[in-house]
């Protein structure tokens, strides 16, 4: 091949090259504009990096103000487990005289109304949160002592501007003026709150929550208070609360059994010590005589005693069985984590409003730089070209 053929060659394929590279470059003209966008918009920034060094610190005094400005809050949680809900046979020798007094031997199992899925609404429910207004509480130091309604009124503390922003609400109390002594003044009624003692009851409903886990049943409760030993002391109390709360509905028919069992035994005794006084009696009387109608009597008086100490003695086994009952019937709790005092808050999480308000500074300075200024700036120019026009 001569050296002009070589030479030709060379070139065409230069020229495809050329094409090639030229036509990529035309096929992504977006991509090569987003990316001078992007680093034009960093330049920008670049540019300004003083200016969103200071509002960035801006945004950190602010956040620092803010969090130091939110009361602390002390959580605390218990956790616990309930026994299987649901009716058993009783077994042993309980099972035994069960079947002998004719009580207990259906072995049919029922369904408990108040499951543990229900407890958070009972631990919500109005009536259990007023129950909790006169329980006495008092602060880690041990120099406050005061109840649980006293506290959520008056030592709850808010953060500055909620007490700005709710000055007015508080100026038109104050003109209206009397409500809290009205409320310090009368009984407590769950069917009929006041208007201060349903401020509280809302408070409690957001301070103190209750939870279940469907796969393991484990119930947890927790409570929150800008006090420490506050929370702790609460959160024992409505465990303790709820528990007496279950027992006594889990409890309730089996107690009025025993109560009936424990009358009916009172009269089958006393018609038994009756009819044993009056046949000792007439023993005393009739000694010695022989008479066909004074044994028979003395036969008769004889019967009635026997049959009064039957009855006294089945109706005995009853209580007995209605108090097994009542032990049957009483749930057992399990405290898996029982309530201790919190060592360190759970909030305000001050880092992560630190954070956040630096986040916030920063983005809000980048935008002005990049299109509240620009837009601005346009705007006026905008103006002043109708103003000379």
């Amino acid at each position: 091949m001569s050296n002009e053929s070589k030479t030709s060659h060379e070139d065409d394929i230069e020229l495809r090259t050329s094409m090639a590279e030229g036509g990529n470059q035309a096929a992504n003209p977006e991509d090569e504009e987003q990316e001078i966008d992007l680093l034009e918009l960093a330049m920008k920034l670049w540019q300004q990096r003083k200016k969103i060094a200071i509002w960035c610190l801006v945004g950190a005094v602010l956040g620092v103000v803010v969090a130091f400005s939110i009361p602390k809050e002390y959580d605390t949680s218990v956790k616990l487990v309930p026994e299987v809900v649901g009716n058993q046979k009783l077994s042993g020798s309980l099972g035994a005289m069960a079947a002998m007094v004719g009580i207990g031997g259906s072995g049919q199992s029922g369904t408990d109304a108040v499951n543990p899925q229900l407890y958070p609404d009972v631990v919500e429910s109005t009536p259990f949160l007023v129950g909790l207004f006169n329980v006495p509480v008092e602060d880690i130091d041990g120099e406050h002592k005061t109840t649980v309604r006293q506290y959520i009124e008056d030592d709850i503390r808010s953060p500055w501007w909620s007490a700005v922003l709710g000055l007015p609400f508080k100026l038109i109390g104050a003109i209206r003026g009397g409500d809290k002594e009205e409320d310090e003044g009368k009984q407590t009624d769950s069917f009929q709150l006041t208007p201060g003692e349903f401020k509280v009851v809302q408070a409690l409903s957001k301070r103190i929550s209750a939870t279940v886990d469907t796969k393991t049943s484990v119930i947890t409760i927790s409570v929150s208070m800008q006090d420490p030993m506050v929370s702790a002391t609460l959160a024992d109390t409505v465990v303790y609360r709820l528990q007496e709360y279950i027992t006594d509905y889990r409890t309730n028919k089996a107690r009025k059994d025993l109560e009936y069992a424990e009358l009916l035994n009172e009269e089958a005794k006393a018609n038994y010590y009756k009819a044993q006084q009056k046949y000792a009696d007439y023993q005393d009387r009739n000694q010695g005589l022989i008479l066909y109608s004074a044994q028979t009597t003395k036969e008769r008086l004889e019967n009635e005693a026997t049959l009064a100490f039957n009855l006294y003695n089945q109706t005995a086994q009853q209580v007995q069985m209605a108090k097994a009952k009542v032990q049957e019937n009483t749930p057992v709790y399990t405290t898996i984590a029982p309530a201790s005092v919190p060592v360190r808050p759970s909030s305000p999480k001050k880092p992560m409003i630190l954070v956040g308000f630096v986040f916030l500074a920063f983005v809000a300075c980048s935008a002005w730089i990049l299109y509240g200024k620009p837009l601005l700036e346009e705007m006026k120019q905008k103006k002043q070209q109708e103003k000379e026009a």
